[in-house]
Parts: structure tokens; sequence; C-alpha cells
């Protein structure tokens, strides 16, 4: 039986929120102060750039018979001490001091966000480091420094707004670096890393996407701040030097005629409270905006005890396996001491053969499939035994060599596709990424060979119309078709050995067994292994060729399908098959 998805369904809640989240001002125009704050930035910016084209007379053009004449047809907002242009000055003096601004806010980001993502996703000695870092940016008196760069380069707006910016950066690596913590344990994280995707690629394809909306947050407030000090030096004088007009000198030349015409103080100062008042308000609205996606997507003190690692010492890889495993165990640290979760387990999958490893939740399978891959979660180690990959031993392996077989030699389909799938790219674009990384000579071949490659591949899972789900971005796909995606994603590199994790847990019932015909053709045809980690003893029966069960990390039955159904050995399967409503013995067979 071949079975085909139904058409595109709309999809839980899960897409629906990735969906949201890939533009990080969806719904700004729903707000109405945050929109006009916007409004109100973009609109100064605007009229700062065009100042030649908008600006009534020279910024430098004096007209002593008019000195601080009120608005008129040729000077709309008047004139200052010195007969210029209100107006002008205004439009012209922003352009060094949104310079400053955007150069404090450029070096703010791209240093806090890079900073933030290499500690938060690489962890270990780089994330140490980099704490160790900014907490002696943050102890540092960024003023004071700012001073002496001011002395040093002669008044210099861009040294001193870079200086502002490098030390405030310290700020939002923190912020971001907590994100990227949370964000490196998606599953879509995960399925990029079993892809064979290296750590940069992932980290600037599928976490930063992640993290913008929250740059945006941080980046409007800032540029409030920033805004403030620049304004600051240049009433000080320290920064843009006179009679080059700037917005913080328009305010120190409007202070000294205060009592004769406060009219220039309010219009030179009401401009920097209007443009600081917008950022952040900007800021605060696209906070709360974030904050509603956070909800809509919706430790202790104690060190935990490390566990060691065992040291593989056998160097006989089994004869004919495609995948051995050999007195097994794995543990993850707690506050006492190490527990552990899988138990010395030993098992053996043929070439061409699906082979079941079944238990509850909790029996430790999962953990198993995903050790095999080197994903463990941090705290995990393999404590014992070793695990072969055809000739090749994989336990113990450096991350490196670990991402060298991921995709190619062995791939992994996990259990919810929905959150393997990176929201923010189409399925086309995902499918070339991988295809590029473990491809063979697809994969350095063009674009058009990598084209035919996705439609070869998305055929090959039985999708109609391939070109058209390529085009797509997950959440406009139904959940069938999304799992038939993540096994063409997996096969993308022909590996000789294929986990499976519960595949079929989130389908309905019609669209599992088009998924269990489609391992069972994918088996036929390449001849590769699959592993089938699940608790449904009715995918298991209808499925494998062999089985183990778990129960709480140890084996306690092991052998063909029909001897675990028909002739169960210990307590624990007999009442796994008694719990499986779907299992009913008719005529000799299972159905």
């Amino acid at each position: 039986m071949t079975a085909v998805d139904s058409p595109p369904k709309p999809q839980p809640r899960a897409w629906a929120r990735a969906r949201a989240r890939t533009s990080p001002f969806t719904g700004i125009w729903r707000r109405p102060v945050t929109a006009a704050a916007f409004v109100v930035v973009a609109g100064i910016c605007a009229a700062v750039i065009l100042a030649p084209f908008l600006a009534p007379h020279p910024p430098l053009a004096q007209d002593l018979l008019h000195a601080q004449a009120g608005p008129s047809g040729s000077h709309p907002l008047g004139t200052d001490s010195l007969g210029r242009d209100v107006l002008s000055r205004l439009l012209y003096g922003g352009r060094p001091t949104l310079l400053g601004v955007g150069l404090a806010v450029l070096v703010y980001a791209v240093v806090g966000m890079s900073l933030g993502i290499l500690a938060g996703y690489l962890r270990g000695w780089t994330d140490r480091v980099i704490v160790a870092v900014l907490d002696v940016l943050l102890s540092v008196p960024a003023i004071i420094v700012t001073l002496a760069v001011l002395a040093i380069f002669h008044q210099s707006n861009v040294a001193a707004m870079l200086t502002i910016g490098f030390f405030a950066s310290a700020n939002l690596a923190r912020i971001i670096r907590s994100s990227c913590i949370a964000l490196r344990e998606e599953l879509f994280v995960d399925a990029a890393k079993v892809s064979g995707l290296g750590p940069t690629r992932i980290m600037a394809r599928h976490i930063l996407p992640g993290l913008v909306g929250q740059l945006l947050v941080q980046v409007c407030l800032f540029a409030g701040i920033a805004l403030a000090i620049q304004t600051g030096l240049g009433f000080l004088g320290m920064a843009t030097p006179a009679p080059a007009p700037s917005w913080g000198g328009m305010v120190g030349e409007a202070a000294q005629v205060m009592q004769q015409n406060p009219r220039l103080l309010l219009i030179s100062g009401g401009l920097i409270g209007l443009m600081s008042i917008a950022f952040g308000l900007l800021g605060d609205g696209l906070r709360d905006l974030e904050e509603d996606r956070r909800r809509a997507t919706g430790g202790g003190a104690q060190r935990p005890v490390p566990v060691v690692a065992a040291t593989d010492t056998s160097d006989t890889a089994p004869e004919g396996a495609a995948l051995a495993v050999r007195d097994y165990s794995i543990a993850f640290a707690t506050a006492r001491e190490p527990r552990t979760v899988v138990d010395s387990i030993s098992f053996t999958v043929r070439p061409g053969e699906i082979f079941g490893l079944v238990g509850e939740s909790g029996s430790g399978k999962t953990v198993t499939g995903l050790s095999l891959l080197g994903l463990l979660a941090p705290g995990g180690a393999v404590t014992g035994g070793s695990a072969w990959l055809g000739g090749t031993r994989i336990s113990g392996l450096p991350e490196r060599e670990l991402r060298r077989i991921r995709g190619g030699e062995i791939a992994l389909v996990s259990q919810e596709p929905m959150m393997a799938l990176d929201p923010y790219f189409t399925v086309g674009s995902q499918l070339a990424e991988v295809i590029r990384r473990i491809g063979t000579d697809t994969g350095s071949g063009g674009k058009e060979a990598v084209r035919q490659r996705i439609r070869e591949l998305l055929t090959s899972v039985h999708l109609r119309d391939p070109d058209d789900v390529a085009r797509r971005h997950p959440h406009e796909l139904s959940g069938g078709m999304l799992q038939r995606i993540a096994i063409a994603m997996a096969l993308a590199g022909s590996p000789k050995v294929l986990i499976a994790d519960e595949p079929t847990t989130a389908l309905d019932v019609t669209v599992q067994a088009g998924i269990l015909d489609l391992l069972r053709t994918l088996r036929d045809e390449r001849g590769m292994a699959i592993v089938l980690i699940t608790h449904d003893l009715g995918v298991v029966a209808d499925t494998c060729d062999r089985a183990i069960v778990m129960e709480r990390g140890r084996i306690v039955e092991e052998g063909s399908v029909e001897d675990v159904f028909y002739r169960p050995q210990h307590p624990y399967t007999r009442k796994l098959i008694e719990s499986t409503p779907s299992i009913v013995r008719t005529e000799g067979r299972i159905a």
C-alpha cells in the first residue's frame, strides 16, 4: 500500500506560532502607540538623510539682520542668534547625531550578538572565557574611557560612539546568551546537527534568525540611550566642533540665549526628547510583541555531580552488522550522584532489517538512539560499552568525527517533524542545505543539480508535486507531509542506518499506515537498516523484523516479532501486549 497524504490543512498551534515569529514587526500596526513611534523614528531619519533636498537654506548661512527672528515663510522655524535657519540646522545637525547613534548601535548589535551566540551555543571553555570578558567590560566605567578617547582623537564623534557601543554590548551579549542556551535545545537544531551541519552554519542559519526579534527590542532601547549620550557630548562641545550643526550643539547654543529666546531651546530640545521617547516606546512595543509571541509558543542551587565517560577498549567490530551495541550504558549528572538511564544493553541490527526498540516513556529507548548520534543532552555521557556502525566504532568519537558520519552514514527522523524543521525557511531551502553539506556529487554541483536532487528526494517519499512542496514553509504543510519531508532530509546522504524515533506518534491512523509503508519500501529499495523507536506494539507487529523490549534502561525481552508477541518470556512484555487493544491474534497472525 502506498499512502498519499491529503492536501495541506491548517496546522496545530506550534506552526501557527512559528509563522508568527518569522517577522519581528508582526502585529506592530495593531498597536497605535508602537506604530506612531515607528513612524516618528522613520520619518525623522528620512528627513535627516534627505537634508540637502529638504533644507531651505545652507546650515552655516548667516543673516544678522534677522537674528532670532520668529517663524516665517522663508524660515519655518525661525532663526538663531546668528540669523541661521533653525530648520536647516536641525536637518543637517541630525546627520552627525544619528550617524553617531547608528555607529554605536551597529557595534552594540554586532559585538553583543556575536559574543552572546558564541557563548550560548558553544558553551564549555568558550562560554567561560566570553563571560569573563563581559564581566570585565561591565566593570569598566565606560564614560571615563569615552572621555579619554575624545581627548586622544580630538573630539571625534565616531571614536566616542564606537567606544560607547563596544562597552554597552556586554549587556546585550548576556541577554542573547541566555536566549541562545534555550534555543539550542530546540529539535530543529538537533535535526541540523544530525544532518551534519557544523556549528558555524547552525549558528548563522538556525540560531540567529530566532534571536532577531529580541535583538531589535534591545537595539531600540539602546538607541535612545545612545542618543542621550551623543547629544550630551555635543552639548558640552566634545563631539561635533562648532560651527558645524548638531542637535546637542544646538541645545548648548540655545541655552546661552534661553532668557531672551526660549523658543530655540524648546525646538532643539523638543526634537531630541521626541526621538528619545519614540525609541523607548518602539522598544517597549517590540518587547510586548516578543512577550506575546513567547506566551503563544507556549534549577536548583546544587551543582550536579559530573558523569565520567567510559573509555572504549573494544577493538573488534561485529561481523556483518549494520549497527551493533555491546554492554552499553548511559548516565546523566544529578545533584547527588550520576543516574544511570541505560544499563548494559546489547543488540545487533543487520543490513536491510527493521529493528524495533520498544518500551514505555522513560524506558531509555530514545536516549539510546540519540546517543548513537552524539546528541545526548548536557550532563549525559556513555559510561560503558561500545557501539559500532558497520566497521567503525562510534562510541567515544569526538564531535568533529561524529559530524562527518551524521547524515551520511547514520541519520535520524525525529519524533516531531513540526519542530525538527526550521520554521524560518522553505522546505527546499532546508533540503538544499543538507544536500550541499552531505550530498555526494550533487552537493558540489550547480543549482539545477541540487533542485533535481530535491525533486528526487521528495518523490522518493511519495509526495506529489515536489516543486510546489519545496516552495512552501513547514507551517503550510500537513503533519504527514512534514514527516515525509523529515525522512527525505534524512535520506539526502544515503545513510546505511536510519533511526526513526516515534515517527508516527503525532499522526492519524491513515497517515501512520502510509509512513510505515514508506519505511518498508525504503528498506526494500535501499537495503538500509532501520531502527524503529516506539511505544506502540501495533507498529512493531506491523513493521519490524526483530525487536527488543526495554524497561527502566534494561532489555527484558529480545527476539523476532513472532517470539515477542506469541511467546513473551517477561511479565513486563506480557503487560505491554495486554495494554495494547490494537493487537489481536487471529488464525496465527498478528493484526
